[in-house]
């Protein structure tokens, strides 16, 4: 049996030269891992954020490591008029959008000099915030989809990725956030946005699958586990006792899952939430 021609086959699967791909929050650290996994599989990773500054320098960073024509454009995915001017500037350097990733989101972190916030709490959670979070986390995917997702059913091609979390199928447990020797009304919580919005994603994600399968376009959704990044031992102890595998995942580690659903190696694929959360769903 020749083995060659078999790899060979397999590696074109996951081949992504010369595709284009805009991805939202791409100066964050996950947007930048994602551009990475474009970038090793031969593609060209737009990062788009509303921080230029960051955006552009880690596309500089990802052209020179990989080889390859990555850009950073500062969008505010919340206006309309922004997201058809990004369009219009990546169709006008590269002529195509093949990819969609919708990774922007507004998501405190827990981290050990943070302090706790009264106003995260369900019954304190104001107004401005909940819609200053749904105006990233889901407008924002919203709009990108509709205007980037519209130029692809033009083309009769593409590929849209929604980044769900293991929030967006489960509710958050509070008690990993509690702190002790504070009051019940002062405890910090995760705040309500964030599982909304995700779980609406995954909506969003079958809408658009089933509205444009005819138009040769995939939409799919991913639900990570949360990212191991500075958070206090007391939080990390209290979290990982949740996930079977013991542990949260490292920032690198949703690579594989990341091309394998924006490729054709998921050629057969559409409407699908692929969960990657070390287990922490099983339970």
């Amino acid at each position: 049996m020749n083995t060659k021609k078999v790899k060979t086959k397999i590696n074109q699967l996951f081949d992504l030269s010369d595709r284009v791909a805009i991805i939202t929050g791409g100066a964050g650290m996950l947007g930048e891992m994602h551009a990475e996994a474009i970038a090793e599989a031969g593609g060209c990773p737009v990062l788009v954020d509303i921080n230029e500054k960051e955006a552009i320098k880690k596309a500089k960073i990802i052209s020179e490591k990989y080889d390859v024509d990555s850009i950073g454009i500062r969008t505010d995915i919340t206006n309309k008029t922004d997201v058809e001017a990004m369009l219009e500037t990546v169709l006008k350097r590269f002529e195509r959008i093949d990819i969609l990733i919708n990774n922007a989101a507004n998501d405190p972190k827990v981290k050990a000099n943070n302090e706790n916030k009264a106003g995260s709490r369900f019954e304190n959670f104001p107004l401005e915030t909940w819609n200053q979070d749904i105006a990233v986390g889901l407008t924002g995917a919203f709009l990108c989809t509709q205007i980037i997702g519209s130029e692809m059913a033009r083309r009769k091609s593409g590929v849209i990725l929604n980044i769900s979390s293991d929030l967006g199928l489960i509710a958050p447990d509070q008690r990993i956030y509690t702190k002790e020797g504070l009051p019940e009304d002062k405890q910090p919580v995760k705040p309500v946005s964030y599982p909304v919005i995700k779980s609406a994603l995954i909506g969003l994600t079958r809408y658009a699958a089933t509205y444009w399968a005819e138009k040769n376009i995939r939409v799919n959704a991913i639900c990570p586990g949360g990212v191991q990044s500075e958070q206090p031992m007391d939080f990390l102890e209290k979290l990982t006792f949740r996930i079977p595998m013991g542990r949260m995942a490292r920032k690198d580690e949703y690579k594989g899952a990341i091309l394998f659903l924006i490729s054709e190696a998921s050629s057969y694929m559409t409407g699908a939430v692929l969960v990657v959360d070390g287990g922490r769903t099983c339970w």
